[in-house]
């Protein structure tokens, strides 16, 4: 068995019990999140785009999108960095057709990752594939894996809450047993973080539900979802936001009183140095 294949087969057991998963944009934090003790670790499209200075999935113009080989290239950056599974935020597939989803993900096993979530938004569009394309998506990814012998954790995301499709619940539990039908392993449905709501789609929804936090704001627990059945919690780009946020703060705090108290909180050099020699040394 590869590494890539151990990886795929402990990250789907991850999903039987229930764990969090924070969202890593470069090598460096996936390195300081590994050191936490997290038994996997996603990437985010927001982090990895915001550290190149592009956008993510509202995208004005074309030029500021992250790129097919960019992202790929990151989440590589980010497998050879950890011993631990990762999960590559892959977007829509990066293209409409069943066909272009299966090249993904194929490319997915090659650079080393145990799973990737998979978008029903098409980029820079404000609705969603038609559900039958949508699974459609979803089974020719899984075909194209089993063609080639090939293990990869499907994650089918539904933005059906967050785009607004008709009855949010309903679109999103009509949506995700289809992509579970279709072949996901597991479906993601960001913009929910209550308990109620959560309990529901657990419920109904028959497969793992994985939910995010942070999305746009600080409301809900990860404990406590987990608690109520949700199988996996991430934070997306929460993270990346937060540090540039700081970056921000301390940038204007330096130019307006010439203060560097913002490093009171930081690592030191050889923290990091450690930190990183030790991890690495791991993977």
């Amino acid at each position: 068995m590869t590494r890539q294949q151990q990886a795929a087969h402990s990250f789907r057991n991850l999903h039987t019990s229930g764990f969090i998963m924070p969202n890593a944009w470069d090598a460096g934090s996936a390195l300081i999140l590994a050191a936490a003790g997290f038994p996997a670790i996603g990437t985010t499209s927001a982090g990895i785009a915001f550290s190149l200075g592009k956008q993510d999935y509202r995208v004005s113009d074309p030029r500021l999108a992250v790129s097919r080989e960019e992202m790929f290239g990151r989440c590589s950056q980010i497998v050879q960095a950890v011993a631990l599974p990762v999960s590559g935020d892959l977007e829509a597939g990066y293209g409409d057709a069943p066909e272009d989803v299966a090249n993904c993900v194929l490319q997915a096993v090659e650079v080393g990752l145990a799973g990737c979530n998979i978008e029903d938004k098409p980029t820079a569009q404000e609705q969603l594939y038609e559900p039958t394309l949508a699974a459609e998506r979803i089974a020719g990814a899984r075909q194209a894996l089993m063609a080639h012998g090939a293990d990869l954790v499907i994650n089918a995301r539904t933005d059906a809450w967050l785009v607004g499709e008709g009855d949010p619940l309903a679109a999103s539990i009509r949506r995700a047993n289809l992509y579970l039908e279709a072949g996901a392993d597991c479906v993601f449905l960001p913009g929910v973080t209550d308990l109620p709501t959560a309990r529901t789609l657990v419920r109904e929804i028959a497969g793992p539900v994985n939910l995010v936090l942070g999305l746009g704001g600080s409301s809900g627990n990860a404990h406590e979802l987990l608690a109520a059945g949700v199988r996996r919690i991430s934070v997306g780009g929460s993270l990346a936001r937060a540090a540039l946020g700081f970056v921000r703060r301390s940038a204007e705090l330096l130019r307006d009183s010439g203060s560097v108290a913002f490093t009171d909180g930081e690592i030191s050099g050889p923290d990091l140095n450690t930190l990183f020699a030790a991890t690495r040394a791991a993977a």
